[in-house]
């Protein structure tokens, strides 16, 4: 076989060669121990919680070793593209904070190593397949769609391993007149690997995941699709091609990649490239209804979507922390160790990757959250409180005009030694600081205290003062309290019930149920200087009777 002929026939157009590409992208001038990391998303219009998953971890490896992290289009399967999904797709990730170095952005490519959508790159690709051809790597394949699937049926039928490979590569070893004359006659081809892979009696091979140690597999035997029909390549050779040209050096994608792990080593043995160091994480799982595992389904599970954390209104660093917890195995005894610190002072690593499968749940997202609106302030917490309003409850915005007045409310008891941690996301602060816009009682009075409540907030309206501090307040409430023969210490009802009615708990729920609606809340005596005095009184007069 003339394979310089054949590759002029297959790639008349092709007049640039790998050394070319080599000199045009070169090994960049990074510190020892700096790391190249990328996400390569495909457009298909849904970001999800798996693919902000992997890109902290790029970003982590990346940045904290002062390496880069670029943003890669995947748009090479252009059945799968959606409109304006690439905008989606950036947008979303700066939202949860993820910063790259280069790549696709709003503006367009930033960056000496682009382009970086795989779509207006093929010309790459055909080169690189051009020289596989040359070497007589690859070959053009006039299998139709039909042939395919009868052999598939075959195969089906006799057990035997699906794909194109052995006696079922059927144009391997055309000769150059064959290839010729089918090209004349205008069949479609699309351009194969050779593999050098014995599908009767493959090798065992090994390769050093970074998070999982060594994996040991059998060879690849396929000879699989480089180039499709239109010339596009198939993902397997363009992320290889681009992994090299842009000098990725870590690649951190999900378990679902392994069984392709052979076909990419070949590739990068083929073309000559450095392996990069694979990382392949455990899938994202929950906990289901029936108590058993399961990875996270885009139709079952709606928190799968990031849009679920930007309208349920959870804050970014709060997602990020969280993210961290079930990344790092030993993230949380770090923040434990650490409270105040900023989540990026945390050292991530490979080697603490759970390669096992990672545990979702949302409950434990709810925790993390209380514990990083705690430390926000009550300026960066009502700014972030407006800011997901304007986008996704446009009717709240004129209820948070007053930025005065929400201050106060968002500062209510998260001061202190023991700050109350209350606040989870801003759908949830929304409905929780509700009762200082509207009255609606959730809960019932006590059941102790329930036939004296009228007395006790008519009693609570006689002795009140609006300039009271807080000490003289309570004093009062401790003054009703026995003279209705309610025990002034709780521990008092408890050692001697029958004595008592109830203790002076009783009596303040049932003016913090008069006043909120809620049988738990934060301090009432602040809740009524906050409201003032002519809202608080009003809520007290309207619950007698």
């Amino acid at each position: 076989m003339d394979y310089n002929k054949l590759a002029e026939i297959l790639f008349p157009n092709i007049d640039k060669t790998p050394a070319y590409y080599e000199e045009l992208y070169p090994h960049r001038d990074l510190a020892e121990g700096a790391m190249v990391t990328r996400l390569g998303p495909s457009p298909t219009g849904f970001i999800h919680l798996g693919n902000l998953y992997g890109a902290f971890a790029d970003e982590r490896l990346a940045h904290q070793s002062d390496g880069i992290f670029y943003l890669r289009i995947e748009d090479t399967d252009d059945k799968r593209y959606v409109e304006g999904a690439v905008e989606t797709i950036i947008k979303s990730l700066d939202f949860f904070g993820i910063r790259f170095d280069e790549g696709a952005s709003m503006e367009g490519d930033t960056g000496i190593y682009g382009p970086y959508k795989q779509s207006e790159r093929a010309d790459i690709y055909q080169c690189f397949a051009k020289e596989l051809v040359l070497k007589g790597q690859a070959y053009p394949c006039f299998l139709t769609e039909s042939e395919i699937g009868e052999i598939r049926e075959f195969q089906e039928k006799n057990k035997l391993n699906p794909g194109i490979y052995g006696e079922f590569a059927k144009c391997r070893d055309l000769s150059l007149e064959e290839i010729t004359l089918n090209i004349e006659k205008g069949m479609p081809y699309v351009m194969r690997l050779r593999s050098d892979g014995n599908p009767d009696n493959p090798k065992t091979i090994t390769v050093e995941d970074g998070i999982r140690g060594e994996l040991s597999m059998p060879e690849n035997t396929q000879d699989i699709v480089i180039l499709k029909t239109n010339g596009i390549p198939t993902y397997h050779f363009a992320h290889v091609v681009d992994d090299h040209l842009m000098r990725t050096t870590h690649v951190v994608r999900g378990a679902e990649w392994i069984p392709s792990l052979p076909i990419h080593i070949e590739l990068f043995d083929k073309l000559g490239f450095e392996l990069p160091v694979f990382c392949h994480t455990g899938q994202l799982m929950k906990i289901d209804e029936d108590g058993s595992k399961r990875k996270l389904s885009k139709r079952k599970d709606p928190e799968l979507s990031l849009d679920y954390y930007r309208k349920e209104g959870y804050h970014p660093a709060a997602v990020r922390e969280y993210l961290l917890t079930i990344l790092n195995s030993n993230f949380e005894e770090w923040r434990i160790a650490n409270p105040l610190a900023p989540a990026e002072d945390f050292h991530f690593t490979v080697a603490k990757m759970n390669g096992g499968g990672a545990l979702f749940d949302l409950r434990k997202l709810e925790d993390v959250s209380k514990d990083v609106l705690i430390r926000l302030s009550s300026e960066e917490l009502y700014s972030f409180l407006n800011q997901w309003a304007c986008e996704f409850r446009p009717d709240l915005v004129e209820r948070l005009s007053d930025k005065d007045y929400w201050i106060k409310v968002l500062d209510l008891d998260r001061t202190g030694a023991k700050p109350r941690k209350d606040l989870i996301s801003a759908k949830q602060i929304i409905d929780y600081t509700g009762y200082f816009f509207e009255y609606i009682r959730q809960d019932d009075y006590p059941a102790e205290a329930v036939n004296d409540k009228d007395i006790i907030l008519t009693k609570y309206l006689e002795t009140y003062d609006h300039s009271d501090d807080q000490s003289v307040w309570f004093d009062k409430i401790r003054a009703i309290t026995d003279e209705l023969g309610y025990a002034v210490k709780p521990k008092d009802y408890k050692k001697h019930p029958e004595d008592y009615k109830g203790h002076v708990g009783h009596v303040s729920t049932v003016i913090r149920i008069a006043l909120t609606g809620r049988a738990s809340s934060p301090d009432i005596w602040e809740i009524q200087q906050i409201m003032g005095e002519e809202k608080a009184l009003g809520r007290i007069r309207n619950c007698i009777g």
